[in-house]
């Protein structure tokens, strides 16, 4: 044998063995209660986070009204006030914030912000990974469940392996891993594989090697 051959066999036993290891992995997360109209899920209270965009209005001064995107830094410029913290801020924490800048300024600023596109810090983000139509970060919704997140990254794609995919969720402190069951529901119509989301979630759907 030579040592070409070798090293090909060698890593032929060892994608076996890490896609064994996988399977195993994936067989042996524990699965989710289905999703229940019992049970409401709240959205957290909105958090601004980066790339939002914001529109900051002024009452009685419209000419220091303004429209911004909020840096990558979580951070926004505006006039008279530069690098403002914006990210993880509710809006109405926000405009008391921008009300102390601008009160050396205008006499008894008030202030409103409001989030015209939604994007929101990671801890309130559903992220999708993998074989998705259209892999995505999105904002939770109160009540959303699995379903919902598949409506909006269009479905699985044709190569995806969706009874095998896993969603990594925190869980008192530590990252857990939880198998959901995405082509029962989405290809075959089984409601009972429908669970409920939470923010933070991240769904990864792995591809299909059989």
């Amino acid at each position: 044998m030579t040592g070409q051959t070798l090293r090909k066999n060698t890593f032929a036993v060892f994608v076996v063995s890490a896609l064994f290891s996988l399977l195993v992995g994936c067989s042996s997360a524990p699965e989710l209660p289905s999703a229940s109209l019992d049970i409401q899920t709240e959205a957290p209270l909105y958090r601004i986070g980066p790339l939002d965009s914001l529109q900051i209005f002024f009452w009685r001064n419209a000419e220091l009204s303004t429209g911004v995107t909020v840096r990558p830094d979580g951070m926004i410029t505006i006039p008279l006030a530069e690098d403002v913290p914006a990210a993880d801020r509710t809006p109405t924490e926000l405009a008391r914030e921008i009300e102390t800048h601008y009160a050396e300024y205008v006499q008894d600023p008030i202030v409103n912000v409001m989030v015209n596109g939604f994007v929101g810090p990671f801890e309130q983000q559903i992220r999708v990974i993998g074989e998705a139509q259209q892999p995505a970060a999105i904002q939770f919704r109160a009540n959303m469940t699995v379903l919902d997140v598949m409506i909006e990254v269009s479905g699985l794609t044709d190569f995806a392996d969706g009874d095998g995919a896993t969603l990594v969720r925190l869980v008192d402190g530590e990252q857990k891993e939880f198998r959901v069951l995405l082509d029962s529901l989405v290809r075959d119509g089984d409601f009972s594989a429908n669970v409920a989301m939470l923010p933070g979630d991240v769904l990864i759907i792995p591809e299909s090697f059989f």
